[in-house]
């Protein structure tokens, strides 16, 4: 256990230093699988695969279907479009130049064109319909997270604390906003979303930011966690995971932090929890549902901020962010098991084997089924029977 929770510790952590974990060996143990008597079965309805996936790495790189096609990615380069009823490859791009392409950002699809960004601070953007490379454009910082897209920008959000609107059809940059990036910071950073001509992300410094698409102007920000404790590992507040809207609420939550309601108007917060996570949240409309840093699954009333269920059977287990699929809330976790819960009770209604390799995401929903990636690169479709 000591050695995977320092594996854990490596790919989360930006570190100059040492991080010893000799003292986390007797408290830090992942529990055993739930016994789950599955209430349905799962049909497999196509398999493919995308270079060697993402490996051990942190890269998060969720399929996205979109303009009648999944488009998938793998860490060293390759990028294909895939028939989403047969799962025939319909292009294939390599996006490996003279090293390893590293990408990381996920991808997003967006005016015709997807954008994915990576490790080696780049930006690339490719047709959807042929998968040609339109342009590839230099950021400062690593691209960890999703770009988004709007009025014509393809935004980033680097490991430096930059936010980037490129030009979607030039690449060219358009404007940037900074803010501040403490010494220790976890490995990843929060995907910014866009409403009504605002975007909105989290930064590493704990807090949630705002800004006006069009010119880059920053708005307002407000404070999601505040340092606390004596080591720099107990005094990081990093804010990584995606906002989320619900009408005119906005909500964020960070480690060592807060989980808050805020109004977009005013940017006042209506409510605060304590609850610590990295994970982007999922939602139903009236509920929020979260991982915690202790992998513990809660939902959460979205107008009072009060705990409806808890779930902490699948302690430690390095769970996905939750997704909402049908009727269901799923997580996977990295030995490649896929849990399925009540979204109003959060009792565990069926368990699903994939693949030894673990799981980088969860899955992505689709009217008739779902896609799932596994870290080596496997990609299926499936749908409840």
């Amino acid at each position: 256990m000591k050695k995977l929770l320092c594996r854990a510790l490596a790919g989360a952590l930006l570190i100059s230093g040492i991080v010893g974990c000799s003292s986390e060996e007797d408290t830090i143990v992942m529990a055993p699988l739930p016994e789950v008597k599955s209430q349905f079965s799962v049909d497999r309805d196509w398999s493919a695969s995308v270079g060697d996936g993402v490996g051990h790495y942190f890269s998060k790189l969720k399929p996205v279907a979109a303009y009648d096609k999944v488009f998938v990615a793998s860490r060293d380069g390759e990028v294909k479009a895939l028939d989403p009823v047969t799962g025939k490859t319909l292009w294939s791009q390599d996006l490996e130049d003279s090293e390893s392409a590293r990408l990381s950002g996920g991808i997003t699809a967006a005016y015709k064109k997807l954008f994915v960004g990576s490790e080696n601070g780049e930006v690339i953007a490719l047709d959807v319909d042929s998968g040609e490379q339109l342009w590839r454009s230099e950021v400062d910082g690593e691209v960890l997270a999703r770009p988004v897209a709007d009025n014509n920008f393809a935004i980033v959000h680097t490991a430096r604390g930059r936010l980037i609107a490129l030009n979607a059809d030039t690449g060219e940059q358009e404007w940037t906003i900074s803010s501040e990036v403490p010494n220790l910071t976890l490995r990843g950073d929060s995907t910014p979303v866009v409403l009504s001509g605002g975007i909105f992300w989290g930064t590493a410094s704990g807090r949630l930011a705002a800004a006006v698409v069009k010119q880059g102007q920053l708005i307002w920000q407000q404070v999601v966690g505040t340092p606390k404790g004596a080591t720099e590992i107990d005094r990081l507040v990093d804010s990584d995971a995606s906002p989320v809207t619900l009408g005119g609420t906005l909500y964020a939550v960070g480690i060592n932090g807060q989980l808050v309601a805020i109004d977009l108007r005013s940017g006042s917060p209506t409510w605060k929890r304590n609850y610590s996570s990295a994970s982007d949240l999922a939602t139903d409309g009236t509920r929020l549902f979260l991982v915690t840093d202790q992998d513990h699954l809660a939902a959460v009333d979205a107008r009072s901020g009060t705990e409806l269920w808890s779930n902490e059977q699948l302690e430690y287990r390095l769970l996905t962010a939750p997704v909402i699929v049908g009727d269901y809330l799923v997580v996977g976790d990295s030995l490649g098991y896929l849990h399925w819960l009540d979204r109003a009770t959060g009792e565990f209604v069926a368990q699903q084997f994939v693949s030894d390799s673990g799981f980088a995401v969860g899955p992505v929903s689709l009217d008739d089924g779902y896609i799932i990636t596994t870290r080596n690169g496997s990609v299926s479709k499936l749908h409840i029977e």
